[in-house]
């Protein structure tokens, strides 16, 4: 296949560029710098020579984004928010502009759309859009917000030859450098990986193979249209999703932090408390109804295995 990746260049496109290329696909990286040949120029804005590379294509996975570690000031926030509708929004049109239009574009979304909220569980179905919690800051209801309209420029796109799928995805664990998984691995060798503000929120995550394999699936399944979770099917709270973490590195403890603890480390690593303390319980609903199977659905096994992808890369240096 011919797969385009608009915003390939993060983590996650770099996931996907590494084992579709290994799989065989041709994988064309739409980025605002280029670096290999392979690689075409946009600004994620307006139409150009690139939107060549999606007319003729058989996928299109646009992953284009700010990146959500950073300081949640009023600018970032309208960044991140600018830069996702806009790049759905400019997707959208090359696909409805193309003679030969992709069969399916995978959007990417996000897992934050979801209440802060710690009973049930959040499917396609039956989850709760956050927004409107009582006692959790302002600024949350932003991010959902930017959520809703992400999706909603890919649903509005008038593209009736080409399946549209958002991809709710929760964060994707990885062992490769500057990921999610590197900065906790790293606090959890430091002895800094214990509780935050109690631990009672729940983290949602996704092993990195999972993640490749569920688009896979995605790509592959003609019925399926429309907002999917990518999540394991077993989040958990983050007390314990840390001491699974401590238990597969070796770290007997993890030193707790306080709310305010967390905020000053956050303000530190210019980063935001948000991604720490909102309690994302997500399920993949629809995945498991459509007959997906995880080869790392429990955190213990998952934790394990990255561990040992990490320790493994690092003996080659």
């Amino acid at each position: 296949m011919r797969i385009v990746l608009p915003g390939g260049t993060g983590q996650v496109g770099r996931i996907l560029d590494r084992v579709l290329t290994g799989r065989g696909h041709e994988v064309v990286v739409l980025t605002r710098r280029p670096e290999r040949d392979t690689d075409i120029r946009w600004d994620g804005v307006t139409l150009g020579p690139w939107a060549e590379a999606v007319d003729g294509s058989d996928v299109v996975i646009n992953l284009a984004g700010r990146s959500v570690s950073c300081r949640y000031t009023r600018e970032n926030l309208q960044s991140m928010m600018d830069s996702r509708v806009h790049s759905a929004r400019v997707v959208g049109e090359a696909v409805a502009a193309a003679r030969q239009p992709p069969r399916v574009w995978l959007q990417m979304s996000t897992a934050t759309l979801y209440a802060h909220r710690f009973d049930a569980a959040n499917d396609e179905a039956t989850g709760l859009v956050g927004g409107t919690e009582p006692g959790v800051p302002d600024y949350w209801a932003y991010s959902v917000e930017i959520a809703r309209n992400w999706e909603r420029e890919q649903e509005q796109a008038a593209t009736p030859h080409t399946r549209k799928v958002a991809l709710r995805a929760a964060m994707v664990m990885s062992p490769d450098r500057g990921g999610v998984f590197d900065y906790l691995l790293w606090l959890a060798r430091l002895g800094l990986g214990g509780p935050v503000a109690g631990g009672a929120q729940f983290v949602s995550w996704i092993h990195d193979r999972d993640f490749v394999r569920a688009v896979e699936f995605l790509i592959d399944r003609d019925d399926l249209a429309g907002p999917v979770n990518l999540a394991a099917p077993g989040p958990l709270p983050q007390r314990e999703f840390m001491r699974g973490l401590r238990r597969a590195c070796g770290v007997p403890a993890g030193l707790p932090a306080r709310k305010w603890m967390a905020e000053l480390g956050a303000y530190v690593l210019r980063s935001d408390t948000e991604l720490l303390l909102k309690s994302r319980r997500v399920v993949p609903g629809r995945l498991r109804d459509a007959g997906f199977s995880f080869d790392h659905p429990e955190w213990s096994g998952a934790a394990a295995e990255l561990v040992g992808r990490v320790r493994r890369e690092r003996s080659r240096r």
